[in-house]
């Protein structure tokens, strides 16, 4: 089996975020950046479907010559090689493409991602990807199971779960628990010094949309006490103040 995982090269989350030029553009100064945490879940049971039922596993990230350390985090993990599609990811749609291209001449079975990345959290590519080249995608999976040709999977659903069963191939939006994230060792670590990186020009550069500013969220407001006796107080500040009564 042929297994595609898609992952991002996003800010770790205790990462203190700043823009650049005139707010345009994100300042990756002193960032630290990681595989996106749904990406990991996604990776850690593509290894696990890898050994069980053999094949080949690659990862596929979109992306700049910096995050080529992420793609060797994740040859470490055990992933057998890499595409890197040497592009600025500028939106959902054009990594989409990006994906679909690479994916449709690999012949993949399986294709995992993380149900959505941590920076933009868009939860569309998946979808996009599954549109582009035909197949059935899911998400949010959190059990995914191989039989054959056969594939089962559980994925959350408002109030509670479904249980699915669809036939390869098939592109799954994974999040926990579909797996425990695997920590490189350091022969996954030396092993992935050697794995081959394939780096490839886009199919396209050309967007349909563009990024006109980036804002951070409010800074938070002060904080009033009130005694737990003094419900008038607390009924005038919610109403006059807070104004969400």
């Amino acid at each position: 089996m042929k297994i595609l995982v898609c992952i991002t090269h996003v800010p770790d989350t205790t990462s203190k975020i700043q823009f650049t030029d005139n707010n345009t553009k994100f300042d990756t100064t002193g960032v630290q950046f990681i595989i996106g945490p749904y990406d990991d879940y996604a990776l850690a049971r593509a290894v696990e479907l890898r050994d069980q039922t053999g094949g080949k596993l690659t990862v596929l990230n979109v992306g700049g010559a910096e995050t080529e350390p992420t793609l060797r985090k994740a040859l470490a993990i055990g992933a057998d090689d890499a595409i890197r599609v040497n592009t600025d990811p500028k939106d959902s749609f054009y990594v989409a493409q990006q994906i679909a291209h690479y994916a449709k001449e690999g012949g993949y079975d399986l294709i995992l991602m993380g149900r959505e990345s941590i920076d933009f959290n868009g939860g569309m590519v998946h979808g996009m990807v599954g549109e582009l080249l035909g197949m059935p995608s899911f998400s949010p999976v959190m059990k995914l199971d191989v039989e054959g040709t056969s594939v089962k999977m559980s994925r959350e659903i408002e109030g509670g779960k479904e249980n699915l069963e669809a036939n390869l191939p098939l592109i799954a939006g994974c999040q926990e628990p579909i797996a425990e994230w695997k920590i490189p060792n350091m022969r996954g670590i030396m092993s992935a010094r050697s794995k081959p990186m394939n780096v490839v020009g886009p199919v396209s550069d050309s967007t349909q949309a563009e990024t006109k500013s980036f804002a951070l969220p409010p800074a938070k407001g002060s904080v009033k006490l009130v005694d737990k006796d003094n419900v008038g107080e607390l009924v005038q500040l919610l109403k006059n103040e807070a104004k969400v009564l």
